[in-house]
């Protein structure tokens, strides 16, 4: 290195910031976690797609894909000269298979995915900008069946993975635009009162919805009804509501009724003003949570697909699944020595060992990290001491 030479080398192993390396044993449980997913999903009838890491922007961000731009990292490429991006969400391209590559197929389609997705950046509570991503979607039908099958196979899902306990929470992003729209709220106002029910400031929503007009009265009652779903369902059948908002709130009442026909002891929440998450939902959108603080576990709801073709779906997260599920017990490594016959390992590895097998004379079940050792044809545990 010359004298000149700016001394700003990065250390070998550091990592842009909200990305990390998965080691061992965590990489094997989230493989285990993701093809356990996929199989619950694939038992329900949904078939795999695997679309690419990263495509041309135009197709990418059309349709829904529009409200994750923000989070799309953009390069160019060096063969077509034409600007691509890396997905921040894996619905948007399943949504493109559908109406291209599988445009001919009967409807409705069940398709479910696993891959990473990659954001410009995370939250102060989840930082990490490359994550796991599993999902399924259901393409071709606004019944309000469709909509809880995807709920209740993205539970099972869950279920399989060792998290049975899960409560469902629904959101109805589209109720509160549909009441300002109907009481022609100005701009500036509407502005105001979405900020104040983002909040869930009850007393800004009072108050302005005072000068929104009595179409927006039934604001401060939908707010103060989040909770269980009987007692938000039963404040929405209780308000006056313009038509489009009516058709909101039953549609919600018929999607809740289709889940309790299935799975009558899921505890099912309903918030009828919230309007978190991506912007591409038009209809019920859902959220279902871990036991305890384990958080959000999936995300979806209903949108519009490709060609204005009725969707659903759901986003599971196996980095947040494996904090909520318990962690299986590890696989148990045996030594072997140097030159055992194969038929010996292929016995074990069927009886669920993984064998490791000596190279040299310096290899040590304890530096292999070894449970067992394989003495007289049979894995004998290592004792602590030894």
């Amino acid at each position: 290195m010359t004298d000149d030479a700016p001394n700003s080398s990065t250390p070998p192993g550091l990592l842009p910031a909200g990305l990390m390396d998965l080691l061992p044993p965590e990489a094997e449980r989230e493989a285990v976690l993701v093809e356990t997913l996929m199989a619950a999903f694939a038992g329900h009838g949904y078939e795999r797609v695997k679309p690419p890491l990263l495509e041309f922007e135009d197709s990418l961000l059309a349709g829904s894909g529009a409200a994750v731009a923000e989070q799309t990292f953009r390069l160019m490429d060096p063969v077509s000269q034409r600007m691509m991006g890396l997905r921040a969400d894996t619905t948007p391209q399943v949504a493109r298979i559908a109406a291209t590559r599988l445009g001919l197929q009967p409807r409705p389609l069940r398709l479910c995915y696993a891959g990473q997705v990659l954001r410009v950046r995370g939250t102060q509570l989840a930082p990490e900008r490359q994550l796991p991503q599993t999902g399924i979607e259901l393409i071709g039908s606004d019944a309000p069946a469709a909509d809880a099958e995807v709920a209740l196979v993205a539970a099972a899902a869950l279920a399989a993975a060792g998290v049975p306990s899960v409560s469902l929470d629904i959101t109805l992003p589209t109720m509160a635009p549909a009441l300002l729209e109907a009481a022609e709220v100005p701009p500036a106002l509407r502005q105001r009162l979405a900020r104040a029910l983002d909040r869930k400031d009850a007393a800004s929503v009072a108050a302005l919805s005072g000068e929104a007009g009595p179409l927006a009265a039934a604001l401060p009652v939908l707010l103060a009804a989040a909770g269980p779903a009987d007692g938000a369902l039963a404040a929405l059948a209780g308000v006056e509501l313009p038509p489009a908002a009516r058709a909101i709130a039953d549609n919600a009442a018929a999607v809740i009724a289709a889940i309790r026909a299935r799975a009558p002891g899921l505890r099912i929440t309903l918030d009828p003003v919230e309007f978190r998450g991506f912007r591409y939902h038009v209809g019920v959108a859902f959220t279902l949570y871990g036991p305890g603080t384990t958080g959000e576990l999936a995300r979806g709801g209903r949108y519009m697909s490709l060609n204005e073709e009725p969707a659903t779906g759901m986003s599971l997260y196996p980095d947040a699944v494996l904090r909520a599920a318990p962690a299986p017990a590890p696989r148990p490594r045996v030594f072997v020595p140097a030159g055992t016959p194969e038929a010996a390992l292929q016995a074990l590895r069927a009886q669920g060992f993984a064998t490791v097998a000596a190279l040299s004379a310096a290899d040590s079940p304890k530096g292999l990290r070894c449970s067992h050792r394989l003495v007289d044809g049979r894995a004998v545990p290592i004792s602590k001491e030894g």
